[in-house]
């Protein structure tokens, strides 16, 4: 297997692992269990941006799919929603408030496929280019890709762990 298709791999399975996420109720989604910031909401909603603004826009300087797909007008969370959610503060992800669960489903596949184009484009050398700098250190092309799949796998990960705790079900 090369490079593409470990990648075109995990992509497919980021899909799979969200079609796994049972389906949740506005009040379910915007739940914040033991008081923490986060709901599931803000997970998938952060798990979307991050593929979308670091995938489409920084990576392949294409549209991200929030404003080429409409989904910002959709997601009607204002300008923070424009944010990937990195660096919000605790307040901040308490007003991302979205009670459509397929909505925020719909949003993740659109950017995972959004991904997977761009990915399918690469030749096997792009993967080793050095794209930026991160903590101070070179950062390839296969390091971003591989901080945006495992970043969005987490979060949509985290949300069914929630999704399935006894008070959020209730």
């Amino acid at each position: 297997m090369n490079t593409t298709d470990t990648y075109l791999n995990l992509i497919d399975r980021a899909i799979g692992t969200l079609d796994r996420l049972p389906e949740l109720a506005p009040a379910q989604l915007n739940a914040h269990p033991s008081g923490h910031p986060n709901s599931v909401a803000w997970n998938l909603w952060h798990a979307g941006r991050v593929l979308d603004a670091m995938g489409a826009a920084d990576l392949a300087s294409q549209d991200q799919v929030w404003l080429d797909q409409d989904f910002r007008a959709r997601f009607n969370v204002g300008e923070l929603g424009d944010a990937t959610g990195f660096g919000h503060t605790d307040e901040e992800a308490a007003t991302i408030i979205v009670e459509d669960h397929q909505l925020l489903e719909d949003y993740i596949v659109a950017s995972l496929k959004a991904l997977r184009t761009y990915v399918e484009s690469l030749d096997a050398d792009a993967f080793d280019e050095v794209i930026g700098e991160f903590a101070g250190k070179p950062e390839t092309r296969q390091d971003r890709l591989s901080l945006i799949l495992i970043d969005a796998v987490q979060h949509i990960a985290q949300a069914q762990y929630v999704a399935g705790m006894t008070e959020v079900r209730a």
